[in-house]
Order: structure tokens, then sequence, then C-alpha cells
């Protein structure tokens, strides 16, 4: 069964995908374990000079990684060039990246037109610390393409959310914060509350606990479900007079991708609206892949501030919050000051000019309708072999959820076959196709992929189904 919405921009496919089997079958436990133990020794087989690199790594880095969630046990694969869709690792192995840094490569890698203009920049200035036509201008394209008055450069994804709850706060006068439960934000201690909680901590699934990160100076953190507007209005009736702002993304994807019920955002802006919340739009994971002017626009529901990352900058270290010109105003009028001797330098602006002009309309139906292709037909092969399992997708982006039913909220994804998604993530990483590690991130079709990539990804799926029934 195929969810599909249709949408009202002038992209021709589906706001939404998401594709339900009609009938599934459980999976061996027995069948899994043994195909675990053989993926991992196929793994440590396969990848000998990663390991000697991770040895090396670990003496210098913690973990042996620049990220922590780039570990994995017993070590991760390291990577020493990439190009279009593909990377090459230090064993020599050439792998196909459905990962494409979260999305921050959806151009592709190395694009040609992003090197030739960080090329150009390269001659111009690699920092001012001043204004500039370059900054302007870049902010003249983001305000443009995402429909918001102001922005105002940072160079990552926490930042950008950092900031936009302290203006909202600014803004307000007024401290406390509601995220979504399980939703991810970046490393702001406010936002690490209920980051994929255990569950043993977390209370309630309609009035959740909030769960602090140890060592985190978090202020008063209320946390609801996602796709629960009652839970919502709760909160807002009992506290909205502390409240300054609820924060989300509008379509999760730190849960694999989770997306909002029919008039769950439009609910979310009401109620904002009612109780003198700031809504804002956590869109560092959609941005350009969710279309060509962001999630807000392509499923019509417009927040007070939206934070930005990762797509907007061709790979360069990049992010931007910005929004309604109220809210911004108190940039300007000195109740919130916003500093960053890096925010605007010409570089990443470079890859603001670049991106905008890449990705247009056209471009992103594209890499959208090679997404679709992939969806539909691994949901063919779910419904073949009767897997426990379904497909979403948002976009440029897609996953398969080890689910036969939705997920609509963390308690859902938190009753998802783990198991599977770790020996789906194994299985093509061993037959040379990379995704995030986290076994709930999605795969994503970049400007870079083809007709010869999908077939791969089809085809890696389609042998992955039939070692399990056989």
């Amino acid at each position: 069964m195929y969810e599909l919405i249709k949408m009202h921009t002038n992209v021709n496919h589906s706001k939404t995908f998401r594709s339900t089997p009609t009938h599934s079958r459980p999976l061996s436990e027995t069948k899994l374990s043994a195909l675990l133990d053989q993926e991992w020794a196929r793994f440590k087989d396969g990848t000998t000079a990663s390991k000697d690199e991770s040895k090396l790594a670990v003496g210098v880095l913690p973990l042996g990684v620049p990220s922590s969630f780039q570990h994995w046990d017993p070590y991760p694969i390291s990577i020493v060039s990439a190009q279009g869709a593909w990377m090459t690792d230090v064993d020599g192995r050439r792998l196909l990246d459905l990962s494409m840094g979260f999305g921050a490569m959806l151009v592709g890698h190395l694009n040609p037109d992003v090197v030739n203009e960080i090329k150009a920049t390269l001659e111009v200035g690699t920092l001012f610390v001043t204004p500039s036509p370059i900054s302007r201008d870049a902010a003249q394209r983001v305000c443009k393409r995402f429909a918001i008055d102001q922005v105002r450069f940072t160079n990552s994804g926490t930042e950008a959310t950092m900031y936009a709850v302290r203006l909202a706060r600014a803004f307000t006068g007024k401290g406390a914060v509601v995220k979504i439960e399980g939703g991810y934000h970046g490393s702001y201690d406010p936002l690490m509350t209920s980051a994929k909680p255990s569950l043993d901590k977390a209370g309630s699934a309609e009035e959740p606990t909030p769960v602090y990160q140890d060592g985190s100076v978090s202020g008063e953190v209320f946390v609801v479900p996602y796709n629960n507007l009652e839970a919502l209005e709760k909160i807002f009736r009992k506290s909205a007079t502390d409240i300054a702002c609820f924060i989300l993304e509008p379509v999760l994807e730190n849960l694999g991708i989770v997306l909002p019920d029919a008039g769950y955002l439009e609910g979310v802006r009401e109620l904002c609206d009612q109780h003198g919340v700031v809504l804002i739009f956590d869109e560092v994971k959609t941005g350009l892949t969710a279309g060509p002017q962001g999630a807000a626009q392509r499923l019509g529901v417009q927040p007070d501030l939206i934070c930005l990352a990762k797509s907007i900058g061709g790979g360069v270290p990049l992010a931007a919050f910005g929004g309604k010109q109220k809210y911004m105003d108190a940039l300007s009028d000195g109740r919130f000051a916003h500093f960053g001797t890096f925010n605007g330098n010409p570089l990443a602006m470079a890859g603001i000019r670049a991106v905008d002009n890449i990705c247009t309309t056209q471009a992103l139906e594209r890499a959208e309708s090679f997404n679709l292709q992939a969806l539909e037909r691994i949901s063919r092969i779910i419904e073949e072999y009767e897997l426990p399992a379904h497909t979403v997708g948002f976009g440029v982006k897609g996953c398969v959820t080890w689910s036969p039913t939705p997920v609509r909220n963390y308690r859902d994804y938190k009753a998802t076959d783990f198991t599977i998604a770790e020996l789906s993530w194994l299985w093509s990483l061993n037959r040379g196709i990379i995704t995030p590690p986290g076994l709930d991130e999605q795969w994503l079709i970049s400007l870079a992929h083809g007709q010869e990539e999908i077939d791969i990804l089809v085809e890696d799926f389609r042998l992955l189904a039939v070692a399990l029934r056989s």
C-alpha cells in the first residue's frame, strides 16, 4: 500500500512517500544471528587497512574519530578520497556513498561548480571578519529561497539551533524550551534533553519524562511526543507563560524518516500562535534535501525561525538561522547578540553561491525521481519476500524501517527491529555501499547519483531479502 500525498508546489512528486506491506512474516532469529556472524567476519577480512588506521588514530583522537558518531565496534572504515557519488577507503575499495554527509554533499563530492567557486574565492580572501558584498549576496540568496526576511550565518547545525533558541528566549523574555522526544538538534545542552533517551527513564509515552544528558546544564525543558497535538496543548496550557519556543524537525530524520500526520504541523502552528510560543523548524537535515525551497514551504507550514546547514553549503562547514523580521529585530535592537569570527567567511559563502546555482527545481526533481524509483522497487521486494519492513521517503531521502507498521513517534521507533537494521547496514557495507552507522538514518540520492547507482541499491536489497528467506 503506497501512501502518497500530492504536493501543492511546483515539484511534480508527492509530498511524502510511505509504503507498508500487505503481508509480512517474522524472520528466523537463528538465521539473523548466523548472517550477522558471517557479515562481521567478512567485514574484518576485507578492512585490514582500516583496522590499522584505527589503531594509529586512537592514540591521538578519542575513539580514533573526529566525531563520536563516526565510531563503531570493532573499528570504523577510513576514507581517503571521494568523487561524485563514490568514495575510496584505505583498503582500496570503491564504495557507493548513500550517506552523502547527511545531506551536506547533496550536489555530490567535489562538484565542479563548488570547486570552481571556492578556487575563485581563494584569489580574493578566506576571511575578512568584516561586512562584505560576498556575505550580503549569500544572505539574499538564502532569504529568497527559503522565504525568510533575514538570516545570520554560523558554522555548524549545533550553533544554528543554539542561537535560534537563544533568540527566542531574548524575544519572549521566557526561558523554557519544548522539544520532541527522541529529537536531535545538535549538542546545545537544552536540546540534548531526551535525544534518544533510555525508555526505562523516559516515563509515560503520552507525557514523557525529560531525560537530561550527563554533564549538561539545560534549564527547563519540556518533552512531547511527535504527532501528538493533545500532549503539546497540555504542556502549553500548563506552562506557556514560561515557554519561549517549540523546536522540532518538521519531518523527523534521526529516527529513519518519521512523517507528520495530516494536520499535525498545521495544528502545531496554531497552538504556538495561541500561546505566544516561538515556533522553530530545525531544517539542518531537511533543507534542500526536502525540495528546492525546503520542508517548510513544501509542507505548507511556515515557522517563526528556521535553522539550516548541511545541504546549503556544498560540503563547506556552514549553517544559518533566520526567519521573520520581528524576531530577527531582537538582534538589531540589542536584546540579543550573536558573535562568531568565522560567520559568513568567503569560502562558506562560495558554497552557498554554488549550491544556489546548482540546485534548480529541475535538478532536484531528477534526483527525487530516482529516489522514488528506488523506494517503489524496494517496496515490491518487501512485498515479494513478505519482509517485516516498510519504506519511507521525503524529498531525495529514503529508508527501510524494519517494522511492518508505520512509525509515528519515538516509542514506535524503539519497537523496530534493530538486529535486522544492523544486518542490513553491514550487508551493504560489505558489498560496497556505505550508509550512516546509526541504524536509523536514511540514504540520500544526490545530484551525482544516476540509474547505475539506483540499480546497485535495489539489487543489494534484493540479495539481502533472498538471504533472509533462504
